[in-house]
Order: structure tokens, then C-alpha cells, then sequence
């Protein structure tokens, strides 16, 4: 997949940039509550799980905006890439020990879940850290904690605070008789990413979970 360098001379977030990486570095998170009452229940009528269903959300709402896919790259030039892949984790109940593994995105959400479930099945079993091997370097990170449904979460990447991709961390749902909210921590870098860029994807994201009948298939 292309990476993209930026021209920071000629990038009109070239002073946000060098402020929040160079003079105030700053990363920050917050945690949103998404509506997917009618979702959820559409996959449970399907007999799907709903993992896979939520890391095709979250994917597909990173790749509409070029904030969310910021990175460097291996010469350390600053830019973004065409298109990114989620990296997520998968729980061994019996050894209770995760794994991170990753799946290529696709827009059609049915190939992506059929490839998602097969890489979920095919590494569930393993007690490895990282078992399936040559993740490509355009991947974003985003892990499931269904056992807590909480109002804050926040993730400490010690790197000298110059990880520019985004971390979503998904929780247990809030069931009320009417609703099912999936609360979502977002945690992002301001160099790359302002408050209106989280506010812009939260409410992307609550559409395509709204609209689920469009896509969910």
C-alpha cells in the first residue's frame, strides 16, 4: 500500500505539528458511547459475531480520513497511507493470554468478515503475542475489553510520546431495555489529530452504525 510524504513546508498543519511533537508533546483519549441498538440486534438474527462486525466499522471510518492513517515511515519521513489494515487482539480462554493479529481491510464488508473470522479461528488457539506473521506496516491498532463497560480508558505508549497512529480500545456494552450502547476509547496524537477531527469520526462512526442496513449484508 502507498505511503504518502508530506511536504511539511507546505502543510497547513505544519505549526500544529511542530508545536504538539517538538515544543508540547501531546497525545490525548476519549471515550464516546455508539448507539448500535439496531445492529446488534440485525447480527444476533444473522447469527454473526459482532467482533468482526466492529472492527469493519472502526476500519472503514479510519480510512475515510487522512488523520486517522498518518504515520512515518521506515526513513522516518512523515505522511500517511493510501489505505490501512486493522491490528486487533483475540482472547485464548484457556491460557487467558491474547494475541494481535491482523486483517487486510476491505470496503465489501462480507469479504472482510469472512477473512476476519477465518484469521480469528485459525489464531484464537494461540498462546504467541504476534502469531500470524508479516504484518505490513500499514496497520492501526484496536483491541476489545468485553468483560468492562467503562467511561474512561487511556493507553500510555512510552516511545517519547511520538506514536502518531491511533489506538481504539472497545468495552463492554451498556444494555438498558431500549438500547445497546458499545462504549469506544479513542486515543490519537495532536500533532495529528484535533478535536474536531474525534468529533468528525465519532459521529462517522454512529452514522455507519446507524445505517447498518446499507452495508451489513
Amino acid at each position: 500500500m502507498k505511503f504518502n510524504p508530506i511536504d511539511i513546508e507546505k502543510w497547513n498543519r505544519k505549526e500544529y505539528y511542530i508545536h504538539y511533537m517538538d515544543v508540547m508533546r501531546c497525545t490525548y483519549s476519549l471515550t464516546v458511547n455508539i448507539d448500535i441498538t439496531g445492529l446488534r440486534a440485525a447480527v444476533k438474527e444473522m447469527r454473526k459475531k459482532i467482533y468482526p462486525v466492529q472492527i469493519y466499522m472502526i476500519a472503514t471510518v479510519v480510512n475515510q480520513y487522512l488523520e486517522f492513517r498518518m504515520d512515518k515511515n521506515s526513513s522516518g519521513e512523515l505522511g500517511y497511507w493510501d489505505e490501512v489494515n486493522p491490528s486487533y487482539t483475540v482472547f485464548n480462554k484457556y491460557s487467558e493470554t491474547f494475541s494481535s493479529i491482523w486483517t487486510n481491510y476491505n470496503r465489501i464488508f462480507s469479504r472482510f468478515h469472512d477473512s476476519c473470522m477465518e484469521d480469528i479461528t485459525n489464531y484464537s488457539p494461540s498462546t504467541s503475542l504476534q502469531p500470524k506473521p508479516n504484518e505490513p506496516s500499514n496497520t492501526f491498532t484496536l483491541s476489545s475489553l468485553p468483560w468492562v463497560n467503562f467511561t474512561g480508558f487511556n493507553i500510555n505508549v512510552f516511545n517519547e510520546g511520538r506514536y502518531l497512529t491511533p489506538i481504539f480500545t472497545i468495552g463492554k456494552f451498556i444494555e438498558t431495555a431500549d438500547s445497546v450502547l458499545m462504549p469506544l476509547s479513542i486515543q490519537v496524537h495532536h500533532a495529528a489529530c484535533d478535536g474536531f477531527h474525534v468529533g468528525r469520526f465519532v459521529q462517522s462512526l454512529q452514522d455507519l452504525a446507524s445505517n447498518y442496513k446499507e452495508w451489513f449484508l
